[in-house]
């Protein structure tokens, strides 16, 4: 890995970890959804000071180069993250959908008992 390589991974990391703390400060993400970035972040940082790590999972896996290792084990990780937040949104539209048709039946047992009794809701 080069020198140049270790810099831009260092400054990503110090990057990414100030985002975050400006955004959690900020309430703009929570502290749960951060959790990830940040071990994302930390895991590149300990690639970028232990250089010689990446190299060795490198070479034992066939990859070329250092780089295209990270790179590949990136898109790996964003992959899995990728599949963890569809299958929590399938979820949560579950739960939307479940609501929703709740609402409706209550509203519509509201109406008829409304039209039962011959009073009009205001």
């Amino acid at each position: 890995m080069t020198l140049l390589f270790r810099i831009i991974l260092l400054a990503v990391c110090l990057f990414t970890y100030f985002f975050l703390h400006h955004s959690i400060k900020k309430e703009k993400m929570r502290i749960e959804e951060s959790i990830f970035w940040l071990i994302l972040s930390l895991l590149l940082l300990f690639f970028s000071i232990f250089p010689g790590i990446p190299d060795i999972l490198a070479r034992l896996l066939g990859i070329y180069s250092t780089a295209n290792f990270l790179f590949l084990f990136v898109i790996f990780i964003l992959l899995l993250r990728l599949f963890y937040v569809n299958a929590a949104l399938g979820k949560l539209e579950e739960r939307v959908k479940t609501l929703v048709q709740n609402e409706a039946l209550r509203d519509r047992r509201e109406r008829e008992k409304e039209s039962k009794t011959g009073e009009t809701k205001e």
